[in-house]
């Protein structure tokens, strides 16, 4: 039974809410969450070649992290939450966008099954709305920790407007580098 992709841009138009086909009935649910042939149906024809799992107490946020593009390293995300639900944010790095700098950010939860894509040239991170949230990232690249970067969650440049005060924070988070001063190769491409 096909189940089609429906992709959303949001205020950054790179940034797509992804909304695969859901069928519910007595038993619970059923959906395709990647599917080559529907992906790229939708546009998104992006080859995933990890996939990575947390698990966060309510109050964590992860991030905002990403890789530098160099050498083949940059990494795009396709985010959804599996249990519980996030915060999930994605702010714009590429040098010459309209959008450089600015944010955007939606609610990802096991309920309404929604995914995020996060290409290549944007921090990426979440803030943890439940306890024992599950969270679920596809990735177009393999984690290269030479090429790890973070800015930090609480810049006020960029000024996130999380839901709540995160409570739970790792300390290389906390240290990251505000925008203005993390390293970043990302150059804006018009299409």
């Amino acid at each position: 039974m096909p189940m089609p992709v429906k992709t959303t841009r949001t205020e950054i138009p790179d940034v797509l809410v992804v909304e695969c086909g859901i069928v519910r009935d007595e038993r619970g649910s059923f959906s395709e969450s990647h599917s080559v042939p529907m992906f790229s149906a939708a546009g998104l024809s992006e080859t995933f070649v990890q996939d990575n799992l947390s698990v966060s107490h309510k109050g964590t946020v992860r991030g905002l992290h990403y890789q530098l593009a160099a050498g083949g390293c940059g990494m795009g995300k396709l985010v959804r939450a599996v249990r519980g639900s996030v915060f999930d944010v994605a702010v714009d790095l590429r040098r010459g966008s309209p959008t450089f700098g600015k944010w955007v950010g939606r609610t990802l939860s096991a309920e309404n099954g929604l995914a995020l894509w996060v290409p290549i040239g944007f921090a990426h991170g979440f803030l943890s709305l439940e306890d024992d949230t599950v969270v679920l990232y596809k990735c177009t690249n393999t984690h290269a920790p030479n090429a790890e970067r973070a800015v930090r969650y609480s810049d006020p440049d960029l000024n996130i407007r999380w839901p709540f005060e995160p409570t739970l924070v790792s300390p290389k988070d906390r240290a990251a580098p505000l925008l203005a001063a993390a390293e970043f190769d990302f150059t804006f491409e018009s299409r």
